[in-house]
């Protein structure tokens, strides 16, 4: 996972809420084992029609293909607990997502696979969406300032939970976390492998 420190990019508004799961990364392609190339399949449903991209969707106009940054409304990532939502998003190459609110689960799997969630008010939110009309329009995240900054002057600041900033800015997922210590558990099973046999004997 790649290390989160800042980010600079262009924003893309999904002007829409309670934005689910399925729609992120519809259920047929999750039959696939592996955790990447999941980005093509990404609002599959809302980007395509009968096999065509849907040149009104806000992902397929040209001007908006290289954002990194991912603008939308309350509740983004309600609906099932599938890990593939935020695999497909990382995929595609959204670093950051900004919304008023997310789904609890989809949040907590946002941070494991190197994206930054954040939330900000509903009067902020606002006016990005205006701004983002003009598809070069870029924020600038600071994660360890924990601040958003607009091409514009806009600037706001955001919370997020000690353990999860350190998490993204080292690029760790809880496995990766874990195995910081891998010397002392590796000495605490020797130690507790001796005493096991000692008492035993």
């Amino acid at each position: 996972m790649k290390p989160f420190d800042s980010h600079t990019g262009k924003v893309v508004p999904l002007d829409a809420a309670n934005v689910d799961t399925d729609a992120i990364i519809p259920k047929q392609f999750l039959k696939r084992i592996q955790k990447t190339g999941f980005g093509q399949f990404l609002f599959y449903d809302w980007r395509f029609e009968d096999g065509k991209e849907n040149e009104d969707f806000i992902l397929n106009k040209p001007e908006y293909k290289d954002a990194s940054i991912l603008l939308a409304r309350k509740n983004f990532g309600c609906g099932s607990s599938r890990e593939h939502a935020p695999w497909a998003l990382e995929d595609y190459g959204f670093r950051v997502i900004i919304a008023p609110s997310f789904a609890d689960i989809f949040y907590n799997n946002s941070f494991k696979n190197g994206i930054l969630p954040i939330s900000l008010e509903n009067e902020q939110i606002n006016y990005l969406f205006q701004q983002a009309e003009d598809p070069e329009y870029q924020l600038s995240i600071d994660l360890k300032n924990q601040t958003v900054k607009g091409s514009d002057g806009f600037s706001a600041s955001f919370e997020i939970d000690d353990y999860r900033k350190w998490m993204l800015m080292k690029g760790l997922d809880e496995i990766g976390s874990t195995l910081i210590n891998e010397n002392e558990i590796g000495q605490y099973e020797k130690q507790h492998k001796i005493y096991y046999t000692s008492s035993r004997s």
